[in-house]
């Protein structure tokens, strides 16, 4: 009996462990939206495949150089066709100063195939299918179903697990498992806007070698022990 009683005492400690948590999680999401009101995604595309090719080449790279490129690369290869028809070397020298060009090359090659071969040249709107596709990860596939088709989606990059790691709404550092915890956390309407925040934060207050705590709007719930005192 004493053993079924600590059971509860225990679980009920966890369920008002979780809902503090999540309540926090509101705060930090209302403490965002009054410093990034507006969390677009810094891609530039005009179309749900010039997203897919530029949140493919964005990995290991700047979204403004991937913006310097794309241009030039999305007027000689307009469809899923065009990227399947692609010449390796043509289009590895397009997209070189990206990073990892090679097998960025083949990923772009691969999906405009499995595209044209499996969608009917379209661009999936399921994790499941849109994963099926080279190069295409959850993250992308997130930023794809978040930002394009509408949908509640959870985006995990490294400015994302940062500053989830740093504001302590996960403790794990496997992308997966962060986007559990956010989706665990945050409200489902706010998964896509919400992570785009944190995001952006991440990019430009809360950043991996010199976070800029003097701005962050988040100073006094951040508990953090790399935080620098405000002057």
């Amino acid at each position: 009996m004493a053993s079924l009683k600590r059971s509860r005492k225990t679980s009920s400690r966890s369920e008002r462990s979780y809902a503090a948590a999540k309540k926090r999680a509101g705060r930090i999401l209302e403490h965002l939206q009054q410093s990034i009101p507006d969390p677009t995604v810094a891609l530039d595309a005009s179309n749900p495949l010039e997203l897919l090719v530029a949140t493919i080449l964005s990995a290991q790279c700047t979204d403004e150089r991937v913006n310097q490129v794309t241009p030039n690369l999305f007027a000689r290869y307009r469809s899923a066709e065009d990227f399947a028809k692609a010449d390796q070397v043509e289009l590895e020298a397009l997209i070189r100063s990206t990073g990892f060009y090679k097998s960025k090359a083949r990923h772009l090659i691969g999906c405009g195939k499995a595209l044209v071969s499996s969608f009917k040249s379209k661009i999936p709107e399921s994790m499941d299918a849109l994963t099926t596709l080279p190069g295409v990860g959850r993250k992308t596939a997130n930023v794809m179903l978040g930002s394009y088709f509408g949908e509640a989606a959870v985006v995990v990059d490294t400015h994302v697990k940062r500053v989830a790691n740093r504001l302590d709404l996960t403790k794990s550092q496997d992308p997966t498992k962060i986007e559990e915890d956010l989706q665990s956390l945050l409200p489902r309407s706010q998964w896509t806007m919400g992570t785009q925040r944190i995001l952006l934060h991440g990019r430009h207050v809360c950043q991996a070698r010199t976070p800029n705590c003097g701005q962050c709007s988040l100073y006094d719930m951040c508990e953090w022990e790399g935080k620098q005192r405000r002057v």
